[in-house]
C-alpha cells in the first residue's frame, strides 16, 4: 500500500485515491480561482447597487459598513449559495479521501514515526501528559481530529494541505518562499531560528538548508504534527529540532532566538491568546532579533473588499476557522507594537492575499 512519494511528496495508497484527490484539486481550483472572483464581484455589484437605491447606507465617515450589511446584499446573488456549497464540499471530499486512503498504510506511517523517535530522540521534545487546551482542538479546515488528536494527523494534514494549496505547494514551494523571505537581523548574527506554529515542518526544514551553522526549533501544539515533521525531517536527513507546546508558554529562555517565523498562526487562535504568543515571543528573541509575519489581512481601517470579507467570515462557519474573523477586524500591528515590537511592511509573497510583516525587538 506504500507507493513512494512523488519527490517529498506521500503518494495516495491507492492510484484510484490518487485519481479520485487530483479531481477534487481541480474541484477546489475552480471553487476558489474561478468562483470566489465571480461570487465576489456579483455580490459587490449587488452591493453597490443597494447603495444606489438606498437599501443599504453606505457610510460616509469613511467607517466600514457593518458585516451584516454585507452578507444580507450577497446572500441574495444567486450564485453565492452555489459558491458556498462547492467550498464546503471540496473540503469534505479532500479530508475524507485523504484519512481513507493513508488510513490503509496506518500502521507503516506509525512505525516509521516510532522508528524516528528511537533513531533521533534528541530532535524530538514533548511531555506525554501535556494536555493540548480546548481552544487548539477545533477541526480547524474541518480536518478531522485536527491537528492534535489523529494521530495520523501529519500524514492527513500533508496530503491534504497539497490539495489546499491547488497543486501550488506539492514540493513545499510556498513554505520555501517564506522561509527564503524570513529577514535576517541587521547584525545578521543568526545562532538560533523558530518557526512557530510550524505543522509539519515545511519550512522549517528549509531554515535550516538555508542557515546550516544555525539550531533550528520548529513549534507546535499538535502531537501528531510534530511527530511527522520530525520522522520526515529524519528521513531527509535534516538536523532540526521539534517541540510540541502552547506557542504562548513556549518553555524558551528569555533573548533567546534571532529570528523568528510565523506563517498563518494568528487567525487560527482566539485574539485574547495571540497577545499572549506575541508577549511571549517578544520575551523569547533577543534584542534586535526579527520576527517575521506572512497571515491574513486586518481590516482595522476598513481595507478588506466587501467580497473578502464575506469569504472570511463564509470560511470561519463553514471551515471552522472560528477565531479567523475576530483577527481580521483587529488591530494586529498595534498588538505587536504595544508588545514592544517595532514594526514595519515585510518583503512581498507570490499568495498577494497575505500581509506580511517585519516585527523586531529593539537592541
Amino acid at each position: 500500500m506504500d507507493r513512494g512519494n512523488i519527490g517529498v511528496l506521500p503518494r495516495p495508497t491507492k492510484l484510484a485515491d490518487e485519481s479520485y484527490l487530483e479531481f477534487v484539486t481541480s474541484f477546489r481550483k475552480f471553487a476558489i480561482q474561478k468562483g470566489f472572483p465571480v461570487m465576489s464581484a456579483n455580490g459587490e455589484a449587488a452591493l453597490e447597487k443597494a447603495f444606489e437605491t438606498g437599501e443599504v447606507e453606505k457610510p460616509d465617515d469613511g467607517s466600514e459598513l457593518p458585516l451584516d450589511e454585507i452578507k444580507k446584499v450577497f446572500a441574495k446573488v444567486p450564485f453565492t449559495p452555489t459558491w458556498q456549497r462547492f467550498v464546503r464540499s471540496q473540503q469534505e471530499m479532500m479530508w475524507r479521501g485523504t484519512r481513507a486512503s493513508f488510513f490503509r498504510n496506518a500502521d507503516k506511517i506509525m512505525a516509521d514515526m516510532d522508528a524516528a523517535e528511537k533513531s533521533h530522540p534528541d530532535n524530538i521534545h514533548y511531555n506525554p501528559s501535556f494536555e493540548p487546551p480546548a481552544y487548539t482542538r477545533c477541526e480547524i479546515h474541518c480536518q478531522p481530529g485536527g491537528y492534535t488528536d489523529d494521530p495520523l494527523g501529519g500524514a492527513v494534514f500533508h496530503y491534504g494541505t497539497k490539495i489546499f494549496y491547488e497543486g501550488f505547494n506539492d514540493q513545499d514551494e510556498m513554505h520555501t518562499e517564506h522561509a527564503e523571505k524570513t529577514t535576517k537581523p541587521a547584525d545578521e548574527k543568526i545562532e538560533r531560528i523558530l518557526d512557530v506554529g510550524c505543522s509539519i515542518g515545511q519550512s522549517t526544514t528549509v531554515l535550516k538548508d538555508l542557515y546550516p551553522d544555525a539550531e533550528v526549533w520548529g513549534l507546535d501544539v499538535g502531537l501528531p504534527l510534530i511527530r511527522y515533521a520530525h520522522m520526515r525531517a529524519v528521513q531527509r536527513g535534516k538536523d532540526v529540532h521539534f517541540k510540541q507546546a502552547l506557542a504562548e508558554d513556549s518553555g524558551y529562555p528569555d533573548d533567546h532566538f534571532d529570528m523568528v517565523l510565523a506563517y498563518i498562526l494568528f487567525h487560527e487562535v482566539p485574539v485574547k491568546k495571540m497577545k499572549e504568543i506575541i508577549s511571549e515571543l517578544f520575551r523569547i528573541i533577543r534584542p534586535g532579533g526579527v520576527f517575521s509575519i506572512f497571515e491574513f489581512p486586518n481590516n482595522d481601517k476598513g481595507q478588506v473588499p466587501a467580497g473578502y470579507r464575506f469569504m472570511i467570515d463564509n470560511d470561519s462557519r463553514d471551515n471552522c476557522e472560528p477565531y479567523s474573523p475576530a483577527f481580521v477586524a483587529s488591530d494586529f500591528k498595534g498588538i505587536l507594537e504595544a508588545a514592544g515590537f517595532e514594526v514595519k511592511p515585510g518583503p512581498a509573497v507570490s499568495n498577494d492575499f497575505l500581509q506580511s510583516l517585519i516585527a523586531t525587538k529593539p537592541a
